[in-house]
């Protein structure tokens, strides 16, 4: 089940991409403007096709996003249907519609979720309180401790708790976090059977206890530790009816919000690691690989991100995609050369002060902008996998 809702969540990531480049490729033909080319992921190419209206569908080798190629991308050209030819407004249109549709995907999907069951994940999650139903749905593992019993017993982070059993005793349901602390510290020294739900499969494990002696001396020193080794963390659920349209906006303005902290974060982290390079020293340029790296993930953390919230259902798959299109919109429409942001922004102040660019400069100033990214992505990319690897 777990590895189902993983290619289901790496499909609707991929959608999520589709989306967004449809938005470009969709507004541009609606205004004149030929497109050449449909991608996939970026060049090199795996599979081409030309369609019967004359522009060619592209499956890539790179998953670091799409490109729709219109014929004429530059300001200068003035060819019949090309995107130079086009009037501002219809170039502001193309530009801003991937980020759009991103947008709104977001937004419908947290609609949806709202209705059926929105996962609480932020500490003061938006909600209408009136028209609000908070549910708590399951209790999973939120915490493993390095070498406790339930470690040596192979539970994992995000593992559902369901009971535990003591030898010559009924099992009992465990149905809050509170609830297994007492239970285990109870049972304190004990063999016990503790029941739980990896990926819909039920399991279950026997588990020798830490006594109490043992416990109690660690508390004492730097390094407590647990009868158990599990720190339970509830998965809670809010239900909205007539206020879910008003959830999901106040839920798009708060995680924009703090989208915008986390990049404040990201670029404070960045500028110590250049800081810290030109000056060897060691210690700002390891504090702000830490900073940045804890605020930003590239296709790697995507993935493990993806393949942790699988663990936990369809519900939070569908949050993470809802948050993951969101945070593209937000990406996008940041005046950085190379994105839509960026050359919507270079368009409209060449515009104001009435100096356009010429091919060339254009071309140099949105391939620093992409090769600027590339490299950072690279370095979220291997900064992701000494993270989580």
């Amino acid at each position: 089940m777990t590895i189902l809702l993983l290619v289901i969540s790496i499909v609707l990531f991929i959608s999520l991409v589709i989306v967004h480049e449809y938005g470009h490729f969709i507004t541009a033909r609606r205004n004149g403007v030929e497109v050449e080319e449909f991608g996939i992921f970026f060049p090199p190419a795996l599979y081409k096709k030309k369609t019967k209206d004359g522009w060619v569908f592209s499956i890539n080798a790179l998953p670091l996003g799409g490109f729709v190629k219109l014929k004429g991308e530059h300001d200068s050209d003035t060819a019949k249907g090309s995107y130079g030819a086009a009037s501002v407004w219809s170039k502001t249109k193309i530009l801003v519609a991937g980020v759009t549709f991103n947008l709104i995907t977001a937004l419908v999907m947290f609609t949806i979720l709202a209705l059926i069951g929105m996962p609480k994940l932020l500490p003061n999650q938006f909600t209408v309180k009136s028209d609000t139903t908070t549910s708590s749905q399951k209790l999973i593992a939120g915490y493993i401790e390095p070498d406790s019993p339930a470690a040596k017993a192979g539970l994992k982070n995000s593992d559902q708790i369901v009971e535990i059993q003591q030898q010559g005793y009924t099992p009992v349901l465990i149905d809050s976090k509170e609830k297994l602390p007492q239970l285990t510290k109870a049972m304190a020294g004990k063999q016990v059977k503790l029941f739980y739900k990896r990926g819909g499969y039920d399991n279950n494990a026997v588990i020798k206890l830490r006594s109490q002696a043992e416990v109690e001396a660690s508390r004492k020193t730097s390094n407590p530790k647990g009868y158990l080794g599990i720190a339970p963390s509830e998965v809670v659920v809010q239900r909205s009816t007539w206020s879910a349209p008003v959830v999901a906006v106040g839920l798009t303005a708060q995680i924009t919000e703090l989208t915008f902290k986390g990049l404040g974060h990201a670029l404070h982290g960045l500028g110590s690691i250049i800081a810290g390079t030109a000056s060897g020293n060691k210690e700002a340029r390891q504090n702000g690989q830490a900073d940045a790296s804890s605020q930003v993930s590239g296709p790697v953390g995507i993935v493990v991100i993806l393949k942790q919230s699988s663990t936990l259902g369809i519900v939070f798959v569908l949050f993470i995609i809802a948050v993951i299109s969101l945070t593209l919109a937000i990406m996008n429409i940041l005046p950085i050369p190379a994105l839509d942001g960026g050359r919507l922004f270079l368009m409209l102040s060449t515009r104001a002060v009435k100096k356009p660019l010429n091919a060339k400069q254009e071309e140099l100033i949105n391939a620093a902008g992409f090769f600027t990214l590339i490299g950072l992505i690279i370095l979220v990319t291997m900064v992701d996998v000494k993270r989580f690897f």
